[in-house]
């Protein structure tokens, strides 16, 4: 469902040269698909936290950036001017992991403490502004128009529609688009006038994963065989002697009836998975330190 009541009338081009702006930058993978389709662009502003991604930023693009918190940021600190002359993209992948099947699903309420709820800096900074990006684009994962978010989703595209946005967002999957890996994303476009988009038709996978891997790696991206022997020992081998240094295992009856230190004891003494009744299950071991 596109949220838009009517779909612009003229097709969209860019002809003037690019300003890109990436609120929650990362490592830059924007404008690196800039780069990759041969646009002609600047690297003119990012936002991005965590300053070992500004530093990875920095080192792929050739860049200087510091990193900054959008939550400190203004609207002049994007430096959106003579938009006659450029065309500004500005985007915004903001965190997934209140929103996400594998987190807390926290959710991104407005005047929340999530990180999902960093979105509407996003709408403080456009209410800030006098002049606007032309294009908007977000990412996130499908989750954020679920039903648990749709609410917050439609609400977000209404503010942009507001201000004189067209949206047209889809779920993309990129094994539809020539890459051998199952990773669905939320795409939004944004438009400032009277504009439609039309996402791109996917086409035919033909590349396997094999094709992907470079067939010679320097030795120095290899772990040696004393890192590899650590990790074997550090995870669950690890969690097992812990038991054992908190004298878990002594504490399970005979039989093995029960165990009040930990969720492994029980099962190994009663003869593995299928003796565990439900409160010792063979997947989630709880050391007591």
């Amino acid at each position: 469902m596109q949220l838009s009541l009517f779909d612009g009338t003229q097709p969209f081009s860019i002809d003037n040269p690019i300003r890109l702006i990436e609120l929650f930058a990362g490592i830059g993978s924007q404008a690196k698909a800039l780069k990759n389709l041969g646009a002609d662009f600047e690297h003119y502003r990012i936002c991005e936290f965590d300053k070992y991604a500004v530093t990875s930023y920095n080192a792929i693009h050739g860049t200087d950036f510091k990193p900054s918190d959008i939550r400190q940021l203004h609207a002049e600190d994007l430096g959106i001017v003579d938009t006659d002359n450029y065309c500004y993209i500005m985007t915004y992948s903001f965190p997934c992991q209140d929103l996400s099947k594998a987190g807390k699903r926290k959710g991104m309420d407005k005047g929340g403490s999530t990180r999902s709820g960093l979105l509407w800096e996003v709408e403080r900074l456009l209410d800030e502004c006098t002049e606007f990006p032309q294009v908007l684009l977000m990412e996130n994962v499908p989750d954020v128009h679920d039903k648990k978010n749709a609410k917050n989703f439609y609400k977000w595209c209404e503010k942009l529609e507001q201000i004189g946005y067209h949206n047209y967002y889809k779920d993309l999957n990129a094994k539809d688009y020539e890459i051998p890996q199952n990773r669905e994303r939320c795409f939004m476009v944004s438009l400032l006038g009277d504009y439609f988009f039309c996402f791109p038709e996917g086409k035919q996978l033909k590349l396997k994963l094999k094709d992907m891997l470079e067939t010679k790696v320097d030795e120095h991206y290899y772990i040696s065989e004393e890192q590899a022997e650590k990790i074997r020992n550090s995870t669950f081998t690890q969690k097992q002697r812990s038991i054992v240094s908190t004298g878990g295992w002594n504490n399970a009856d005979t039989n093995g009836s029960r165990c009040e230190r930990c969720t492994l004891c029980r099962t190994i003494r009663a003869g593995g998975r299928g003796s565990a009744d439900e409160k010792h299950r063979w997947d989630i071991v709880e050391v007591e330190e």
